[in-house]
C-alpha cells in the first residue's frame, strides 16, 4: 500500500521544489496587508513606512491605505519599478507614496526617521545584507519594526535563522515569525 502511494506520487527533486515554491507563492500572494496577521498589517495612520523593493506595488497600496495621512516611502534600485508603482498610484489617486531611487546598502534617510520598514522577497537580492540591515536599523526610530517576507523557491531566499543572525548583528531582534520555514513573514524590532 505504501509503495503504491510512493509510486503514484513519483516526486523528483524538481517536483518537490516546484510544489513547495507554489505553496510559498500562494502564502505570499494571499497574505495581503489587510487580511494578514498583526505582524504584517501593523502600519498605522500617520506613520512613515519604508518599503524597500516594492516591485510592481503588490503590498504598496494596502500599506498606503492604512497610513492615511502618513507617508509610504518606496525605495528601489530600479527606476522602472518606481515609475510603474507611481503610475499605478496616480491611476488609483493615491497621494501618500513617495519614490526614491537608490541602494539599500546606503539609505538616504535621516537616523531614527522611519516607523517601520517592509521587505518582501527582497533581502536576498541585496549583495551585503548585513549592511542593508544596519542601514534599516539606523533609519528606524527606537521601537521601530521591520517586516521581512521570504519564500522557498526564490533563489535568493533568506532563512529565518540567517535573517535572525544578520539582524541581531545590526541591532534588530526577531519578535515574531508567521508561516512555515518555507514561506514566512518575520517581524523584527529595533
Amino acid at each position: 500500500m505504501i509503495e503504491q502511494r510512493v509510486t503514484r506520487f513519483e516526486c523528483s527533486e524538481d517536483g518537490i521544489a516546484s510544489t513547495f515554491a507554489n505553496v510559498g507563492a500562494r502564502f505570499i500572494r494571499r497574505a495581503r496587508i489587510g487580511d494578514a496577521p498583526a505582524a504584517v498589517r501593523e502600519p498605522a495612520a500617520g506613520e512613515r513606512i519604508l518599503e524597500i523593493g516594492p516591485g510592481t506595488g503588490y503590498y504598496t497600496f494596502d500599506v498606503a491605505e492604512r497610513l492615511g495621512e502618513g507617508t509610504l516611502e518606496i525605495f528601489d534600485i530600479q527606476q522602472e519599478m518606481l515609475d510603474h508603482v507611481m503610475r499605478e498610484a496616480g491611476r488609483r489617486g493615491v497621494t501618500n507614496v513617495t519614490p526614491t531611487l537608490g541602494d539599500a546598502q546606503a539609505l538616504p534617510f535621516e537616523d531614527n526617521s522611519i516607523d517601520g520598514a517592509v521587505l518582501v522577497t527582497v533581502l536576498g537580492e541585496i549583495p551585503d545584507q548585513e549592511q542593508a540591515l544596519r542601514e534599516i536599523a539606523r533609519v528606524l526610530r527606537p521601537g521601530g519594526r521591520l517586516v521581512v517576507g521570504e519564500l522557498f523557491g526564490d533563489p535568493h531566499m533568506v532563512t529565518t535563522g540567517k535573517l535572525t543572525e544578520r539582524a541581531s548583528r545590526a541591532g534588530l531582534e526577531l519578535e515574531q515569525r508567521l508561516g512555515s520555514p518555507l514561506a514566512f513573514f518575520a517581524r523584527l524590532r529595533k
